[in-house]
């Protein structure tokens, strides 16, 4: 039975958009929404984890979950979603500091 999903990409190659855009619509850049059998999510989510790079994505689409969702994550990425007694929550993680060199003066 189909079911509703949203995808939200970051920095994905062109043909990955291209390839969301024939299965669903492109509301704003970056974020799909369609309505498409599991088989076929299933099929894009793996095309997205294949293809995300350096970039990142995110699907969220109905399951037999307390909160009636679930999401996946992929690609480099400051939320990573946890499992908290049943109910999925986003955690955020540190942004890398990089140090600078001083140079010698």
């Amino acid at each position: 039975m189909p079911s509703m999903l949203v995808l939200a990409t970051t920095a994905v190659p062109d043909h990955l958009r291209g390839a969301l855009s024939r299965w669903t619509t492109e509301v704003v850049p970056g974020i799909f929404v369609g309505t498409v059998s599991a088989r076929v999510r299933d099929h894009l989510w793996q095309a997205v984890t294949n293809t995300v790079g350096d970039g990142a994505a995110l699907l969220v689409h109905p399951a037999p979950t307390e909160q009636g969702y679930s999401i996946q994550t992929a690609g480099t990425r400051r939320r990573v979603p946890m499992d908290f007694d049943g109910l999925t929550l986003m955690r955020m993680t540190a942004t890398p500091i990089v140090k600078k060199e001083q140079s010698p003066r």
